[in-house]
C-alpha cells in the first residue's frame, strides 16, 4: 500500500522530501505534483518502475516520456539543443510546457521514441516538483497521471489514493494543481510545432 505525505506547496518539508526522493532511488514509483496537474515518476535508471507507469496508463514503445528537469544545464546534458532552441525553453520555463528534442547518449534508449530518438523535457513551476529533482540530483522520469480512458489528470490527491493506493510506492498531497495538460511542443529542428495544446500558451508557437 502506497505512503501518503502531505507536502507544503510554498514550504517543501526537507525531510519529506529526502524521504520521497530515497523511494525513487529504490526503484519506487510516485505520484506527485506539477504545475499542471499530478505526474507519475520513477528514476531513470529503474526499467521495472517505467515498466509499472507503462502498466498503470497503458502505455505502448512509441510514448514519449518527459524528463521533469529542474535547470537548463541539465537539459543540456540530455538532450541536443540548439541555441534558438535554449533561449525559448528559456524564456518559457519554469512553466506548464514539454518540449520534444532529440535525445543525447544520456537518455536510455528504452526512454526515447524508438524510431525518432527524441525525449520529452519540462521544467515545472512547481516547488515541490523542483525540490525532488534537486534532491534526486537527476531528473524524474516522468508521466502525466492521465488514466486509461480519461482525457484529463486525476486532480484530488484522495481520489488518487482511492485509485492507485495498491499500484505505486508513495502518494504526495501537494494540494490543487489543476488538471489541464502541459503544451507540448516539438523542437527537432528549427520549424517548432505544437502537437498537444494545454496550460501554456500554444499561440505562442503561431
Amino acid at each position: 500500500m502506497a505512503q501518503f505525505f502531505q507536502i507544503h506547496p510554498d514550504n517543501p518539508q526537507p525531510r519529506l522530501i529526502r524521504q520521497a526522493v530515497e523511494i525513487l532511488r529504490q526503484g519506487g514509483v510516485i505520484v506527485y505534483p506539477t504545475d499542471s496537474g499530478y505526474a507519475l515518476g520513477c528514476q531513470v535508471g529503474h526499467k521495472s518502475a517505467l515498466d509499472r507507469i507503462r502498466r498503470i496508463r497503458r502505455l505502448d514503445e512509441k510514448h514519449n516520456f518527459t524528463l521533469v528537469c529542474r535547470n537548463l544545464a541539465e537539459v543540456s546534458q540530455y538532450t541536443k539543443i540548439g541555441n534558438q532552441q535554449y533561449r525559448l525553453i528559456k524564456s518559457l520555463t519554469p512553466g506548464p510546457y514539454t518540449f520534444i528534442l532529440k535525445a543525447t547518449k544520456q537518455v536510455p534508449r528504452r526512454l526515447m521514441n524508438p524510431r525518432r530518438k527524441t525525449i520529452g523535457i519540462r521544467i515545472p513551476d512547481n516547488r515541490i516538483a523542483l525540490a525532488l529533482a534537486e534532491e534526486l540530483d537527476e531528473p524524474i522520469l516522468s508521466s502525466t497521471l492521465i488514466l486509461p480512458g480519461e482525457e484529463a489528470p486525476l486532480a484530488d490527491p484522495w481520489e488518487i489514493k482511492e485509485v492507485l493506493e495498491h499500484q505505486v510506492d508513495l502518494i504526495i498531497d501537494g494540494g490543487y494543481c489543476g488538471y489541464e495538460p502541459t503544451t507540448v511542443v516539438v523542437m527537432e529542428d528549427d520549424d517548432f510545432r505544437v502537437v498537444r495544446k494545454g496550460k501554456g500558451d500554444a499561440a505562442l508557437f503561431e
